[in-house]
């Protein structure tokens, strides 16, 4: 009897420690599931500090190919002066794991200013390419995560640029030396590259003389738009001139009508790739990047104008598909979601060096 006693107290106790690591299990796997969903990998690991004294990019590894899964990545740009910013801009070819209900949970990058916290933008997915990014000061930090599963091509890369705070604008820079000796140099003494990137930087006419002229913009404004003697006689006696010309009117025009949101015309069946069904209307119109970049302020061979700003919207067309087995045509009033960009913006084309 005392025998039977033993062996059922210990069958309880082993029953009991055994539910117990179970339900451990359990919860390590139902919080593994939950951070997974919320966050995607967690793994810590050390930043890797660039100390930035010219331009250059970062990419994820095997950039322009798939990126190995399970990775975690951070980098933190530094410059080497404390008076300099740092400006990204995401390469043309960019693609991670697609959102799940718009939110990126798995694999992703994302920018964060280290001054505060804040974080600037977390992007993954293909659709469009990551707008312009400019830190607060002199560092920023750029992090790149991918989860266990469906890694995807090609990755990112981001080139990064040194800028200088300029009056109203923000000059670029190629060199470290060149931005610190413009810091402290008045416009007449900079070189005539540099001058002209500080230049074409202002938005206005008064900007721009303010700028150059700090103690006497004011009359150097009114005698820009006052005719000389021998320019107001030609112009009044051979009616050539009967108005001066606003220069804050034509770089206005420009920049309308240069890399700008513009009407463009989409085929349903080729935007959707829908090529079992019918669409009425067959085209719609978006608005899509266009126009040229001229006066591109990035130096490299040839800059391309891509959106910074994408949103999309729905459109209610007729659908028209045919039926299993049936003859005749399936009708039904449906929404479509197409791309429309916002905003535009140049950069350089093909660059992944910086």
């Amino acid at each position: 009897m005392h025998l039977i006693g033993i062996l059922l107290l210990t069958s309880a106790l082993a029953s009991q420690r055994y539910g117990t690591q179970a339900e451990s299990n359990l919860s390590s796997k139902f919080q593994f599931s939950s951070n997974k969903e919320q966050n995607g990998v967690q793994d810590p690991q050390h930043e890797r500090i660039i100390t930035v004294t010219t331009n250059g990019s970062i990419h994820s590894p095997k950039f322009p190919h798939t990126y190995p899964r399970n990775t975690v990545l951070v980098w933190r740009l530094v410059t080497a002066e404390e008076n300099m910013w740092i400006q990204l801009t995401f390469d043309e070819r960019f693609g991670l794991e697609d959102p799940e209900d718009d939110i990126c949970k798995y694999d992703f990058v994302e920018i964060e200013e280290p001054s505060d916290g804040t974080i600037l933008g977390r992007w993954c997915g293909s659709s469009a390419v990551p707008g312009k990014q400019i830190s607060k000061g002199n560092q920023i930090r750029i992090r790149f995560v991918s989860d266990e599963y469906f890694p995807s091509e090609p990755g990112f890369c981001i080139h990064y640029t040194l800028l200088a705070p300029l009056m109203n604008g923000l000059l670029p820079f190629q060199h470290h030396t060149e931005a610190l000796s413009s810091s402290v140099l008045p416009p007449s003494a900079l070189p005539l590259d540099l001058l002209n990137n500080a230049i074409a930087a202002f938005g206005t006419l008064e900007e721009l003389i303010r700028y150059l002229e700090p103690d006497r913009w004011q009359l150097d404004l009114e005698d820009l738009y006052r005719p000389t003697w021998q320019l107001l006689g030609k112009a009044y006696v051979l009616g050539r001139k009967s108005r001066v010309v606003d220069l804050n009117l034509l770089k206005e025009e420009v920049r309308l009508y240069s890399c700008t949101p513009r009407n463009f015309s989409v085929s349903l069946r080729e935007e959707l790739k829908r090529t079992d069904t019918i669409f009425w209307p067959g085209c719609l119109l978006v608005k899509r990047c266009g126009g040229n970049c001229a006066c591109c302020q990035h130096n490299c061979n040839e800059c391309q104008c891509i959106p910074s700003k994408v949103t999309k919207k729905y459109h209610e067309v007729l659908q028209l598909k045919p039926r299993i087995g049936v003859r005749g045509l399936h009708k039904s009033l449906t929404d479509v979601l197409l791309e429309h960009h916002e905003e535009c913006h140049c950069v350089c084309k093909g660059n992944t060096e910086g």
